[in-house]
């Protein structure tokens, strides 16, 4: 017959070794955030936030040639109209790295200057076919509330100018962090 003065005992150390484990694997769960965010990237005109500094020709070099290079502090907004609510810049590099001028590299960080994650940054990395209707990207980084943060997001052309270089982007993200 087993001891029973024994039983309280182990009925503790059980109950505090599950508490332990669910507690433990609670806290290691990621969080899970889900953002639509809108870039207005203009090559040219009044809100001009993006430019060409090398390629072929130079600082004259047009974005949708091979080897091109351009800065961008775009504006991102909550929606995809001109007048939609400020909540960041997303600033960077692309580069055109395809031989027939369709596809950029891009590295850029999305900076929050307002809102929720105001403080915040996300680290945008990745290939843009931009002739494609959706286009993947990597999130590779973050800082403030997405410190450690890895994920990716899917890209959308929402209006494109490609006379006057002008277009909005619409990205929508999903990203872990601890």
């Amino acid at each position: 017959m087993p001891n029973s003065s024994n039983t309280p005992n182990l009925f503790l150390l059980s109950t505090a070794t599950l508490l332990f484990v669910a507690y433990a694997l609670h806290r290691r769960m990621p969080k899970q955030t889900n953002l639509v965010l809108y870039v207005h990237d203009y090559f040219s005109g009044d809100a001009k936030s993006a430019t060409t500094v090398a390629g072929k020709l130079g600082a004259a070099s047009n974005i949708l040639q091979f080897g091109t290079i351009a800065v961008v502090d775009d504006v991102v907004t909550e929606g995809p109209e001109v007048d939609s609510k400020v909540i960041g810049r997303a600033q960077g590099l692309y580069v055109n790295s395809a031989l027939d001028g369709t596809a950029l590299y891009m590295v850029f960080s999305v900076t929050f200057t307002e809102g929720r994650f105001k403080g915040s940054t996300l680290e945008i990395q990745g290939a843009d076919p931009f002739k494609l209707r959706e286009r993947e990207f990597g999130v590779v980084s973050g800082t403030g509330f997405f410190r450690f943060a890895k994920g990716y997001g899917i890209m959308e052309t929402q209006h494109m100018d490609v006379a006057n270089l002008r277009a909005i982007i619409k990205l929508n993200i999903t990203v872990r962090n601890d």
